[in-house]
């Protein structure tokens, strides 16, 4: 706390009237980044006039950079901050569980996928298997980005063509 007042200018008795404590500083940046992971994916989701596969490429592509442009704050939200605060890990949490349930929807009105419970699965699915795979390709940087998008869309699609279990 005294290092990021020091750096903002600011005395450390100011920055904690403003948070509170260390967890209302990890909540208000977690709040800001989530916003702004929300407003980049969602119309990737929404896109008029897009197939699936352009939706879904789109959509991985947003979301791989921003990573990697905030790579410090994405590895502290999910990993450091996840791991010190509770409520900051409910809340990351909380972001990703209702981005799978949106895609979940998205997949259900395209009528890609009839069975609403398997849309569901397979939005969160998407949703956990993109987030892995960005962990990783970040610890992999040898890897083109391109590569690491056009595998996990072929894993979405194939997924999304795939008939049902019985």
């Amino acid at each position: 706390m005294a290092s990021i007042a020091a750096e903002a200018g600011i005395t450390k008795p100011i920055l904690y009237r403003h948070f509170g404590d260390k967890s209302g500083l990890y909540q208000a940046l977690a709040n800001r980044h989530v916003r702004s992971v929300v407003a980049l994916l969602r119309p990737e989701f929404d896109r008029p006039g897009s197939g699936l596969r352009e939706r879904a490429r789109a959509a991985v592509t947003a979301y791989l950079d921003m990573i990697a442009a905030n790579l410090n704050l994405y590895r502290f939200l999910f990993h450091r901050a996840g791991a010190e605060d509770s409520r900051t890990h409910s809340q990351m949490t909380a972001v990703v569980r209702g981005l799978g349930e949106e895609l979940g929807k998205v997949i259900a009105a395209e009528s890609a996928v009839l069975d609403p419970v398997r849309a569901q699965v397979l939005g969160h699915a998407f949703v956990g298997m993109v987030q892995a795979t960005g962990d990783w390709w970040l610890e992999h940087p040898e890897v083109d980005r391109t590569e690491v998008v056009e595998g996990l869309v072929s894993v979405i699609m194939a997924a999304m063509s795939a008939a049902p279990p019985r």
